[in-house]
C-alpha cells in the first residue's frame, strides 16, 4: 500500500467570533437543561435522563471552554501588538540608523 502524502497545504485556520460561538453553545446547552428539567419524571419513567445530564455536561464543558478561548483570544491579541511594537521599533530604528564611525585605536597597540 503506498504512503499517503498531501498534495497541496493545508489552509489556515478559519478565525472567527471564537468567544461568541463557544458562549453561544455553553447557553444553549444550559438553557436546554433547564427546559428539560420539570420533564425529569418522565425522562426517568423511560430510562432517559442521560439527555438531561448530557446537557449539563455540555453546559458545563462549555464554561471551560469559554475560559479556554478568552485565554487564547487574550494570547492572541498580546502577540499581535508585540509583533505590531517589534515592527514600528525596527521601522523607526532603519529610519535613524547611525552614522558610521571610524575604527577606534587603543593607545597601547
Amino acid at each position: 500500500m503506498a504512503k499517503w502524502t498531501p498534495k497541496h497545504e493545508a489552509p489556515e485556520p478559519l478565525e472567527g467570533p471564537v468567544v461568541a460561538t463557544i458562549t453561544g453553545g455553553t447557553i444553549l446547552w444550559f438553557v436546554l437543561f433547564l427546559v428539560q428539567l420539570p420533564f425529569y419524571g418522565w425522562f426517568d419513567d423511560r430510562d432517559l435522563t442521560w439527555w438531561v445530564w448530557t446537557c449539563l455536561a455540555g453546559a458545563g464543558l462549555g464554561l471551560i471552554g469559554i475560559w479556554y478561548v478568552r485565554g487564547r483570544d487574550a494570547a492572541l491579541k498580546r502577540h499581535a501588538a508585540a509583533q505590531e511594537a517589534d515592527a514600528a521599533a525596527q521601522g523607526a530604528g532603519a529610519a535613524e540608523a547611525p552614522e558610521p564611525r571610524a575604527p577606534e585605536t587603543h593607545p597601547g597597540a
